[in-house]
């Protein structure tokens, strides 16, 4: 299949990485942001055809797909083009940065009848489907879910520090990953959710610190921080305490509450997520993450936003 890769950044980079490990997908073209980056990445993975125009590419002969790497605030409209051209998508989270993008993917998704999918990368992780595995078969009754997530991001680069031509956004795109992980294990898409910002920076006009609390309709809670004031390293963890068991996932790692490590199942991550996208084109079928399918994460991501801005 040949698909066209939008966004020479650091997440194209990881999806590229991640495609040379499929069978039977080409990069036919790049859709490029910057012209000088866009012109070495192509050359550098022998990528026949570049543009800046994400339109050119998608018209190219042979071109059935794009996967969408580019700035948060132009997911919407590229998701809508490449639909409305009928391609299918794969795009980084999130789909859109306000419910009502979110809601306008979706319904075009099922009135297209085309893969529509979001890159909720933790849904495809070992250590997380061996944690959906125990709550889904009984095995770990959660009582309360604990993550946090750190950057050092006073600066508008991106994680090999070079420098952003967008602004990233900590709810909407941070812990848009705690809030889905959330919403897949507890399946509650009506759970309570609240959030509280700290102060904005000067500069990028962005709140640099968010705490997140939600509660399932079974009681279970989720306490969560998230800041881009964090000296040191991007590091996220997740504790998941249980009637039977407290688990930690931290590095990839799962472990339980004395750190003995646990088995997960092997590959997972971008690698699997990818393949979800073409195994579900080639099968006619609904990927598992499907904008459809997470929009609740969407959802819930607003009454957060709402509690914010009261």
């Amino acid at each position: 299949m040949r698909i066209c890769l939008a966004g020479e950044g650091a997440q194209g980079i990881t999806h590229a990485d991640a495609l040379q490990a499929i069978e039977g997908i080409e990069i036919d073209t790049l859709a490029g942001g910057i012209a000088a980056d866009a012109e070495a990445f192509a050359k550098e993975r022998d990528i026949p055809h570049w543009s800046l125009d994400l339109e050119e590419c998608l018209a190219r002969d042979g071109v059935e797909a794009v996967i969408l790497t580019t700035p948060n605030q132009v997911h919407c409209e590229q998701v809508e083009m490449a639909l409305d051209m009928g391609k299918h998508v794969l795009v980084e989270i999130p789909m859109g940065i306000s419910l009502a993008e979110s809601q306008r993917i979706a319904a075009l998704e099922a009135e297209k009848g085309l893969v529509c999918m979001v890159c909720h990368t933790q849904r495809y992780t070992g250590a997380f489907r061996e944690v959906f595995r125990r709550v889904r078969e009984g095995e770990l009754n959660l009582y309360h879910i604990v993550q946090q997530t750190y950057f050092f991001r006073r600066r508008n680069e991106n994680r090999f520090g070079k420098k952003r031509t967008w602004v990233d956004d900590l709810l909407w795109h941070q812990a848009c990953h705690m809030v889905d992980m959330c919403y897949w294990l507890l399946d509650d898409p009506r759970m309570e959710a609240w959030g509280q910002v700290g102060a904005l920076h000067p500069e990028l006009e962005i709140p640099m610190d968010i705490t997140i609390g939600m509660r399932s309709e079974d009681g279970c809670l989720v306490s969560s921080a998230h800041s881009f004031n964090n000296h040191g390293p991007i590091s996220s963890d997740y504790r998941f305490i249980g009637e039977e068991a407290t688990l930690l996932v931290q590095g990839g790692r799962l472990t339980d509450h004395e750190g003995v490590e646990i088995a997960v199942p092997k590959g997972g991550g971008v690698g699997d997520q990818d393949r979800e996208f073409f195994a579900a084109i080639a099968e006619g079928r609904q990927p598992l993450t499907s904008c459809r399918a997470c929009l609740p994460t969407m959802e819930t991501l607003d009454r957060i936003q709402q509690a914010i801005d009261a």
